[in-house]
């Protein structure tokens, strides 16, 4: 009967063989892991929507998996198919592992006999504590009894990459593949952990923003590597499955944002080209962008404008890189070498998510061999660039000494030269020491008149108007460069015609000099300015101040003068000012005069609303 039973057996096999729907896969080395990928036979899942309808298709319905078909992004459901059978003579432990922690379900089906023995769930759309094994990637063991023929369903649904590397290995070489894997994996992991947190404490304790910048890029760099290999799934987010499938269409615009500013300052554009240097903050703020776009961005999507953006963005950091260099700039020839390795990697990776090159690694090899050597050579450049920035430095400290140290030497040399000269001088000014004191002291008076009739008001002892419109226009181009506000208060005594017509011109001059005396009283800081800005008017500039400072010292002088005691040969002489106020930032040459025009606009509706008050300009209606 055994034998009648193998034979049985291998018909159905031989059968099974031929009608290629169905691949008998040798057991293979005991040492050596088995990749399935030549007995993949795949259906479309809208052939077949459950596991009944999917064993019930036949040969004509399956076609072999190659690489064309699901080494791509965003590939529709689809049923994946392979058999195993142990020759051997004795039961025989397996394990099937699928390497691409990336697949958002994976359905798997073990049937025998016709009928379904177990049947498993998988996939980074599950909570990673919801795996049955503790693995990295997706592991189901199971046992292969002698002479009897294992068939495994896969159903495979996912909106990332869809490439199934499947292998079958021996609990031994399934170990030792684990530990070479964590190993390597591991060492990568470490050393652009040590990097990116190295330039960290460089860039926090020297306040450089290009190792920030760097530190920013290497950290992001190995964060997504860590989500990539499904290290972050397991060990930071392994509750959290929706965060695991937006984390890759995140991190990647942000190694991007973090990438081209470390660009600009490692090439100095701000000082060698503007339109490059704005060519990176534009593709910055559109990584920004991106990046928080992510969740709302259809997943296929958003890897592929990735990857595009990937693409376009390292060759147009390398082509900068290449122009610089071209122009002697010694950082951009070792950053166009370093920089080589990342761009070839990203595009051989690119190039096979996008299902344009089949090469027999993973996808990630190229980018990741890429990666490691751009970003530790990377490191070196910036190394090389602290060093020149150090020798620099020292370099003008340096000369900077030296400089002070002959400034001295001269000084002191002048000095000597001076004490013999003023022995040799000092009988001859003796002698005309008193006709120059006289002279100079003629000589200050005379300009100390000239300086006041040019900047006094003769009457009021404050500025005048052509001081007045001097300070204006320094005052205004100050608002302007520092962006700060700048105010004008417009002065003018009510009635003061009535005042001279009623008790005199000498008067009204008393009356000129009180208020000028008591404006200056009322301004307390040595920036602000009171003038007379022409007959009984007067005019304030308020450096650095808003609209409400300048309306409470405007208020505050109102009332003041207000309360004066003017008198007059015993006559009291009621008296009050009305004041316009107007108060903003610079922000044209021809603002100031603006500025004065429309402080007068609301000195006159203060006269015309009753006098005595303050009004603020407003834009009219």
């Amino acid at each position: 009967m055994k034998h009648l039973s193998f034979i049985f057996i291998c018909f159905a096999l031989l059968f099974s063989f031929h009608a290629r729907a169905e691949t008998i896969l040798a057991v293979g080395d005991e040492g050596i892991a088995l990749e399935l990928a030549p007995w993949l036979y795949y259906a479309p899942a809208k052939k077949a929507g459950n596991i009944d309808a999917v064993k019930k298709l036949d040969a004509r319905h399956w076609q072999r998996l190659t690489p064309t078909y699901n080494n791509r992004i965003g590939v529709a459901a689809f049923w994946v198919k392979f058999s195993i059978y142990n020759p051997k003579r004795h039961q025989i432990d397996r394990i099937l592992s699928l390497a691409n922690p990336h697949i958002d379900l994976a359905s798997l089906y073990h049937v025998v006999n016709g009928e379904v023995i177990d049947r498993i769930i998988m996939g980074d759309s599950l909570p990673f504590t919801e795996s049955l094994i503790i693995n990295n990637n997706f592991i189901y063991t199971f046992q292969l009894e002698p002479n009897v023929l294992h068939t495994f369903y896969l159903k495979i649904e996912t909106q990332g990459s869809a490439s199934l590397p499947l292998s079958l290995s021996s609990p031994n070489s399934f170990a030792k593949d684990v530990e070479t894997s964590s190993l390597s994996n591991g060492f990568q992991l470490g050393a652009l952990t040590a990097i990116g947190l190295f330039s960290l404490f460089i860039a926090i304790t020297s306040g450089s923003f290009s190792y920030s910048y760097y530190a920013g890029y290497v950290l992001s760099v190995t964060l997504l590597v860590a989500t990539l290999h499904g290290y972050a799934f397991r060990f930071i987010w392994p509750q959290w499955p929706l965060l695991q499938q937006y984390m890759i269409p995140f991190l990647i615009p942000m190694a991007i944002f973090f990438a081209l500013l470390f660009t600009e300052k490692i090439l100095q554009l701000k000082h060698h080209n503007l339109p490059m240097l704005r060519l990176c903050r534009y593709g910055a703020g559109f990584s920004i962008l991106l990046a928080l776009l992510a969740p709302f961005l259809n997943y296929s999507l958003s890897l592929y404008v990735n990857i595009i953006t990937v693409l376009v963005v390292t060759t147009l950091m390398m082509v900068m890189a290449l122009i610089q260099a071209f122009k002697g700039h010694k950082l951009a020839k070792l950053y166009t070498l370093a920089w080589s390795g990342m761009l070839v990697g990203s595009f051989v990776t690119s190039a096979m998510y996008l299902g344009l090159v089949d090469l027999p690694i993973s996808h990630l090899t190229p980018l990741m061999l890429g990666l490691l050597f751009e970003i530790i050579f990377m490191a070196a450049v910036l190394a090389i660039r602290y060093n020149d920035e150090r020798k620099a430095k020292l370099k003008t400290q340096q000369e900077a000494a030296i400089q002070a140290q002959r400034s001295r030497e001269a000084w002191e040399h002048a000095q000597r030269v001076e004490a013999r000269s003023n022995e040799k001088l000092e009988s001859m000014v003796q002698e005309r020491t008193l006709e120059l004191e006289i002279a100079l002291r003629e000589l200050n008076e005379a300009n100390q008149k000239l300086t006041e009739q040019a900047t006094v008001d003769s009457l009021t002892g404050v500025k005048n108007r052509a001081a007045f419109d001097k300070r204006l226009l320094a005052e205004g181009r100050l608002s302007r460069r520092q962006q700060t506000p700048m105010a004008l208060l417009m002065l003018d005594i009510d009635r003061f015609k009535s005042i001279n017509d009623n008790y005199g011109h000498l008067a009204g001059d008393q009356a000129l000099r009180l208020i000028a005396q008591t404006l200056k009283e009322q301004l307390k800081r040595p920036g602000d300015l009171v003038s007379r800005y022409g007959g009984e008017e007067f005019a304030i500039i308020l450096p650095n101040t808003g609209e409400e400072g300048a309306m409470q010292v405007a208020e505050l002088i109102r009332q003041t003068i207000s309360e004066l005691p003017i008198s007059w040969k015993k006559h009291s002489i009621p008296l009050t000012i009305s004041i316009g106020v107007s108060a903003e930032i610079i922000e044209r040459d021809q603002d100031p005069t603006k500025l004065l025009e429309q402080a007068d606009k609301a000195l006159y509706r203060a006269k015309n609303e009753g006098r005595n008050r303050v009004m603020v300009y407003s834009q009219p209606l």
